[in-house]
């Protein structure tokens, strides 16, 4: 072997021992993986609470939100909860836990829940079909319209192109007319054989409501979920939002400050897709009553309906860097997304919307879940949400959020966004 050879193999030895070690720092960082099925380690809950809220400390400490708010749910109970920050930075107002937020696309899955009840009641079923509580109901293939169902609504798969007609909302167009022009959008798809995600088509659910009850769809959500659960300071509507006692103002970043600014109409003319607004308390107790926590309410037989995956959606595992790394599989159930999670059943979904931002999931085999509402469009909360869970389940740990690193801040307009 020639001396060139000999020197190249002490190089080999010390990358080999470098990888091994920096394997070994991340397991060491991450503790032991949780098997699939098997139960979390003792002290894995507490020990993620405190990695959370030390990256909590961080993202406050380089002013990357205006306010937040978060907790932790454990076996139907509130096993944390924290919030940081402003919901108006000129007036000094904090964020508390009764401060309420839009949470924009969270609402769609009160939509779902409201459905089925009235499901359960004998109101109409699942596979109704549109056009028999909506005789307006029209698709440019008039085989596509007759066709279509509830379920297909709820599990955003009517078969129009993605977010259809949501730019001429954004223009302050009215759901009436835009609900009705339908019919003028070329389909991608028979309805149920494709996802397709949708604002002013799913707001149709509340159409049916009406025309089913004779009661407003915000009147039925009022009475059967936000009163029956203890969601007191939930409520729809600007202006309702901007009666609550305490209420977060979006905020956009101007030279390092804070500045809020009012909220937008448009999509709250979309109640069931986007007009929900909720504190942390709220989002608290749906959550518990989502993981089973409240049976009274919502059953468990309607439950496993609300959670069944019933469309593919493989876009969604290549759309953020967490996403592509932790995601088997993507799937969209009755207004929740169903995600394999490293091999984990995670029930998830958020949601964005003109200054504020929200999400939610849980691991229903771990009895384990989290809610995040903050004030902003910044995206650096929404990566805390898979470091927590990468945290929980023992994966090697990723700064998804780029806490470890400097980072630049750009100073970001007020950009329009749809609900999602």
């Amino acid at each position: 072997m020639s001396k060139l050879h000999w020197r190249r193999v002490p190089l080999a030895l010390v990358a080999v021992v470098l990888i091994a070690l920096s394997l070994a720092a991340q397991a060491a960082r991450s503790g032991t993986e949780v098997p699939i099925g098997g139960p979390l380690p003792r002290g894995r809950v507490a020990s993620s609470i405190r990695a959370y809220d030390g990256w909590l400390d961080q993202v406050m400490a380089r002013n990357d939100v205006a306010g937040i708010a978060t907790a932790v749910i454990v076996d139907d109970k509130v096993r944390w909860q924290r919030t940081l920050g402003y919901a108006d930075a000129v007036t000094g107002a904090r964020v508390t836990p009764h401060t309420v937020f839009r949470i924009a696309s969270l609402s769609k899955a009160f939509a779902s829940a409201l459905t089925g009840l009235l499901v359960q009641d004998g109101t109409f079923g699942w596979n109704t079909r549109i056009e028999q509580a909506l005789p307006f109901f029209m698709l440019k293939n008039a085989e596509y319209a007759r066709s279509a169902t509830i379920a297909d609504i709820l599990s955003q798969r009517l078969g129009l192109p993605h977010n259809a007609y949501d730019n001429v909302m954004e223009d302050n167009g009215r759901y009436p007319e835009l609900v009705r022009k339908l019919d003028e959008v070329e389909p991608i798809c028979p309805p149920g054989d494709c996802y397709s995600y949708q604002n002013v088509a799913f707001s149709l659910i509340g159409d049916v409501v009406y025309a089913e009850t004779g009661d407003f769809y915000y009147h039925q959500v009022e009475k059967r979920l936000f009163l029956p659960l203890g969601m007191r300071t939930a409520t729809y509507g600007r202006e309702a939002l901007e009666a609550s006692k305490s209420w977060a103002r979006p905020h956009w970043l101007d030279r390092g400050r804070w500045v809020p600014f009012q909220p937008r109409e448009a999509y709250y003319r979309l109640a069931p897709a986007a007009g929900v607004n909720a504190s942390l308390d709220d989002l608290e107790k749906w959550l518990i009553a989502q993981m089973g926590g409240d049976p009274q309410v919502l059953s468990p037989h309607l439950l496993h309906v609300l959670h069944t995956p019933l469309v593919e959606t493989p876009s969604e595992r290549w759309a953020t860097p967490w996403r592509r790394a932790r995601l088997r599989n993507a799937q969209y159930a009755l207004a929740w997304r169903v995600y394999d999670y490293a091999g984990h059943r995670l029930i998830f979904h958020a949601g964005a919307v003109q200054g504020y931002r929200a999400m939610i999931g849980f691991f229903p085999d771990l009895h384990v879940g989290m809610v995040i509402l903050w004030n902003c469009d910044d995206a650096v909360p929404a990566q805390l949400m898979p470091m927590f869970f990468d945290k929980l389940l023992g994966l090697p740990y990723v700064d998804w959020a780029g806490l470890d690193r400097a980072r630049e801040r750009a100073h970001p307009v007020r950009k329009r966004r749809h609900p999602r």
